[in-house]
């Protein structure tokens, strides 16, 4: 059953599937809108508790609904200037050094970290021989994405690829699941050098936003965009620790990168650990 699964994935138009749930998920059907919210609030067991508006009624769309906003104080975040803070809800998927340039992707599959972050060897080269995560957010999740520390932007990379699930599964039988994936790079300067934080797209998702540039995809292209923003000055973006840095229009995966010796991951991080938006995560070296 897992083989057939993997397989459909190879021969289904992912991209088409997932620019026509997107269409869905953005309009505004009224009864209808408010029947898939709920359907899907029980079949994953969301707790609404925790959102700032619990009722299907309050959200006109589907995203509205699944990019949703979380009552105030509900994450803390991890404020100790040495602790890094975890940027999603989600579970980790793996996380430890990067060597020899790959990052792990599952039990026998590694993949390029310049690969990952669109094929350019400068941009690659500040994370060599540094640290990685991978946190993957299921359907039940938080969706907006935060900033585990303070960051400047210095560079937006839209990479055009496939639409893979990423759950564990196709984690463990897709090779270079993560770089194979459309997916939108971040580098920002941070106090603990460069940081690359990569939101990788999947079948269904129907958008990755950031909060600087809107919505980056769709629409998708067959080219890798880049854009450069200045470190200083009215023009340049930082984002404290904390920050929203963007969303999945349904769920996804972050990639973390980080150069060699800034950090070290807490103890009771690792792969198969629940994640909190806020909570520490790592801290500084």
């Amino acid at each position: 059953m897992d083989n057939l699964k993997i397989t459909l994935q190879y021969l289904m138009p992912k991209h088409l599937i997932s620019r026509l749930a997107g269409k869905i998920a953005s309009a505004r059907l009224g009864w209808f809108t408010h029947f898939l919210i709920n359907r899907f609030i029980k079949a994953y067991g969301i707790n609404m508790s925790e959102a700032q508006f619990e009722r299907a009624q309050d959200y006109a769309t589907f995203n509205e609904f699944f990019t949703r906003p979380l009552k105030d104080g509900i994450r803390p975040l991890a404020t100790d200037s040495n602790m890094i803070a975890h940027p999603v809800d989600g579970c980790i998927s793996q996380l430890g050094p990067i060597v020899e340039g790959k990052l792990v992707q599952a039990k026998n599959h590694d993949y390029s970290l310049r690969s990952l972050l669109g094929g350019d060897i400068a941009t690659a080269a500040p994370f060599q021989n540094g640290d990685f995560a991978t946190i993957y957010l299921a359907p039940k999740d938080y969706h907006r994405i935060h900033m585990p520390v303070t960051g400047t932007l210095r560079q937006m990379i839209y990479v055009p690829g496939e639409l893979f699930s990423v759950n564990p599964l196709t984690a463990e039988n897709v090779p270079d699941l993560f770089a194979r994936n459309e997916r939108v790079v971040t580098i920002f300067d941070t106090e603990l050098g460069p940081m690359a934080l990569v939101l990788v797209g999947a079948t269904i998702v129907a958008s990755i936003e950031t909060v600087w540039a809107g919505t980056v995809t769709p629409p998708a292209g067959k080219n890798i965009f880049r854009w450069t923003y200045p470190a200083h000055g009215k023009n340049a973006i930082t984002l404290e620790k904390g920050a929203e840095m963007g969303r999945f229009k349904l769920g996804s995966t972050v990639v973390l990168a980080f150069a060699a010796d800034k950090l070290s991951f807490l103890d009771d991080q690792k792969p198969g650990s629940v994640t909190r938006m806020g909570a520490p995560f790592a801290k500084l070296k």
